[in-house]
């Protein structure tokens, strides 16, 4: 929480870097398909980025979540500012009770957090708990399938990530984000193998549990520019239903 509150406006500021739109945004809303009339928890809802997308998108309810006390005042900020219906709640995910199942619940970069398998399990608890049955589970995760010896500088995207080396099971991977006006922002996300994946979410009880490449956004179809990220992209989206 802490290490949050102290980069929320520059961690805020990196949702503007392209590669949020081009790829992050574009995989994100592929997957989720159509959430008009749908509710929808947000959780690890950061500043409010995507709650707010998912309630323009359509969406009939939208609560974020999150554990760090000066990203929810940055979402809520923008609600006073732009109202349009989102909720916000402080709270440690791991801990986190709903007080109503949804039919969509939304996990950006929760998952990584997780620094042992007990952890992830709880995480992947909560979000099934809070789903109606039927219900779906969309995210974003690091990616783990793509954690090479030597990683492909992302420099240019406004990336960086380093790991000590051999990585094993929740072991630290610093990433910093640099902005457009060149400040820069630290956070770690934890290695968890994919098998260690796979078992939480069945244990769950999950089904149709899959990991799904991230896409470039048509209109980027072609740009060069984006072949170095696409070669060994550092994120991954994931779907399971209840």
């Amino acid at each position: 929480m802490a290490e949050y509150d102290a980069i929320a406006r520059g961690y805020q500021e990196s949702k503007r870097l392209p590669f949020r739109e081009h790829i992050e945004r574009h995989t994100l809303f592929q997957l989720l398909g159509d959430v008009a009339g749908k509710t929808v928890l947000d959780l690890a809802c950061g500043d409010g980025f995507y709650t707010r997308l998912l309630r323009q998108a359509g969406a009939s309810q939208v609560t974020g979540v999150d554990i760090s006390r000066a990203m929810i005042e940055l979402a809520e900020e923008q609600e006073r500012r732009q109202p349009i219906g989102c909720n916000y709640v402080q709270a440690d995910v791991a801990a986190f009770e709903p007080g109503e199942r949804v039919d969509l619940v939304v996990a950006v970069y929760l998952f990584n957090y997780a620094k042992t398998p007990e952890q992830l399990l709880r995480f992947c608890r909560v979000c099934h708990d809070a789903l109606l049955p039927g219900g779906r589970l969309v995210g974003l995760n690091n990616n783990v399938h793509n954690l090479s010896a030597e990683p492909r500088s992302l420099r240019n995207y406004g990336l960086e990530r380093t790991w000590e080396r051999p990585l094993t099971e929740g072991d630290a991977i610093r990433y910093t984000m640099i902005n457009a006006d060149g400040t820069q922002v630290q956070f770690d996300n934890f290695y968890l193998e994919p098998a260690t994946h796979a078992e939480a979410f069945e244990r769950a009880g999950f089904r149709d549990f899959r990991w799904v490449d991230v896409s470039l956004h048509p209109a980027e179809t072609g740009n060069p520019f984006w072949d170095d990220f696409m070669a060994e992209a550092p994120i991954i989206a994931f779907a399971a239903e209840r």
